[in-house]
């Protein structure tokens, strides 16, 4: 495992573990349901695959069975190798002045397309529980089912219009949580699944899944060897949103703890690493 920022777990005490829940094995239909959800046009994948030659593959029930590995993989708490290589090509963004720093470019992450749809299969479970079980936090909007960036619109809108009904002026203050996506710490966040009350094998699942990655660039003409990236969650990957709102979750819980504590009247809105602190 590559070697983590250091960290204080004690941190954790200050939330309260939800109830234990057992992982549910995931169904055929759950597949069905999400291959059948994704469009023909996407890019080909790292395997020089699309979403309709998986799709044309679904129609044999044996080949189903053969792709859904999920359930394997949580049992022995193992995510393959081979899905954990990816390919970065970086692609110049579009009107730019210049193009003489990294922020003029991004990198378009290829995966696996079995691995994709399997992560796409667990990331919903994963919401599933989270919200279920009322660990994610209220404030947390976008990259989540039924949690739209939009809805964060409608929020502060609320709480503006609610002060002028009171002669009240609404001030905020936004902050941005600087390099959160590189340094996820790899100890803490499965600690942070088993206060959610995710079974055992999950927490397992991701100590293995969170490691041994790799990657490489692709830039014009040049092409890089792989090197290790274990760091942060896979790029790219269905299960980065939900992974990053449930690392971020119980700071946003002991920040309203606090806050409450002190009666200080503060609003908390969250997207993703971005956020709004409301009077």
């Amino acid at each position: 495992m590559a070697q983590d920022y250091p960290v204080d777990i004690s941190i954790l005490n200050e939330i309260s573990s939800k109830q234990f829940m057992k992982w549910v094995l995931f169904s055929e239909e759950e597949f069905i349901s999400f291959i059948a959800k994704c469009s023909n046009l996407l890019t080909l994948s790292l395997d020089k695959l699309s979403w309709k030659h998986l799709k044309y593959i679904n129609k044999d029930k044996l080949c189903l069975k053969r792709i859904i590995i999920a359930d394997a993989c949580f049992k022995l708490g193992h995510w393959p190798s081979h899905f954990k290589t990816s390919t970065s090509i970086v692609i110049p963004k579009p009107n730019k002045k210049l193009y003489d720093s990294s922020k003029s470019f991004w990198p378009i992450i290829l995966l696996n397309i079995i691995e994709k749809i399997i992560e796409k299969v667990i990331s919903n479970q994963l919401q599933f529980h989270s919200i279920s079980k009322n660990f994610i936090h209220p404030s947390q909007l976008g990259g989540l089912k039924q949690r739209l960036a939009f809805d964060a619109g409608v929020a502060l809108t609320h709480f503006i219009q609610s002060g002028w009904i009171k002669n009240n002026m609404a001030n905020t203050l936004a902050f941005n949580i600087a390099q959160f996506f590189p340094t996820l710490n790899h100890f803490l966040l499965p600690l942070i699944l088993r206060k959610t009350g995710f079974d055992s094998k999950v927490n397992h699942f991701f100590s293995n899944y969170l490691v041994g990655r790799k990657t490489q660039y692709f830039w014009n003409n040049f092409s890089f060897s792989f090197f290790n990236v274990d760091v942060r969650v896979g790029q790219g990957s269905a299960l980065s949103p939900i992974l990053y709102t449930l690392y971020l979750a119980h700071i946003l819980h002991i920040l309203e703890k606090h806050l409450k504590i002190l009666k200080i009247l503060v609003f908390i809105l969250s997207f993703v690493n971005d956020g709004l602190l409301v009077a």
